[in-house]
């Protein structure tokens, strides 16, 4: 527990920064997406920046993470979570923190999208004990692509392989998804991902899954400003999850040092 107690506070702790960024969202914002919903694009923090962003979902759950960037190419961060955070009784912790890290093989160019490798191992929602995975698997290993368009603003494209550690199901396949945001206006960006859950199908190992094509998430972010990001997040929009449809809530913030 004191360990537990300890990686939150490390989370939490109050950094001073210097300078003003604009959020992660709209035709003004200062910094690179690094996810759609739960996977995640080319984006990195460049060097100096510090990110924090904090993930409420079901059951009470609430997941924090911190970021940094490096030389304008890597990113590395820690996590940290569980359930039943806000109420009463016990807190169900996750097992392990998670971690992440990312670098920037070939920057965007006008005709060749950005190529970022990397790992993380932080799912998403709650963690099952039972199955050793998260409700949502990590990426784990990954590859992303990203390519923005101008467009009445900015249109991003995503697209990304990898493959989940989290393997207590069974289901050990590579994984691929695609994803998408548009910029509407100066401060705000609405953004879609399709998961195709090739390593999240086997309905009978977990009763978790449908036997079907992945699941479509979709959220709308907000750059309230100096560096604060809000997102709202609808997951499982086609209910091809056991687990059904849910909201969740993410609030992030980014400032260069």
């Amino acid at each position: 527990m004191k360990l537990k107690a300890l990686i939150l506070v490390l989370l939490t702790s109050s950094v001073v920064f210097a300078g003003n960024l604009n959020g992660s969202a709209g035709s003004d914002a200062g910094v690179e997406p690094r996810y759609l919903i739960d996977m995640p694009t080319a984006g990195i923090l460049h060097n100096g920046m510090i990110g924090m962003s904090v993930h409420f979902y079901e059951m009470s759950g609430v997941l924090m993470s911190l970021e940094a960037g490096a030389f304008n190419r890597l990113t590395f961060g820690l996590s940290y979570g569980g359930t039943n955070i806000i109420g009463s009784g016990p807190v169900d912790w996750n097992k392990l923190p998670g971690v992440n890290i990312r670098f920037r093989l070939v920057d965007e160019t006008a005709d060749f999208p950005a190529l970022t490798l990397g790992y993380d191992s932080q799912g998403k929602d709650v963690y099952l004990s039972q199955y050793s995975r998260y409700s949502y698997k990590s990426p784990g290993f990954f590859a992303a692509a990203s390519k923005y368009f101008t467009m009445l603003g900015y249109l991003g494209v995503h697209g990304g392989i990898n493959y989940s550690l989290e393997n207590g199901d069974k289901n050990k396949n590579v994984n691929f998804y695609v994803g998408a945001d548009k910029t509407i206006g100066r401060d705000i960006s609405i953004v879609a991902e399709y998961n195709f859950g090739f390593n999240d199908n086997l309905a009978d190992t977990t009763g978790l899954s449908k036997a079907g094509p992945g699941y479509l998430n979709a959220g709308i972010k907000w750059s309230v400003g100096n560096g604060f990001t809000v997102e709202f997040d609808y997951k499982n929009i086609l209910d091809l999850k056991k687990t059904g449809s849910l909201r969740t809530i993410r609030i992030e913030y980014v400032q260069s040092m």
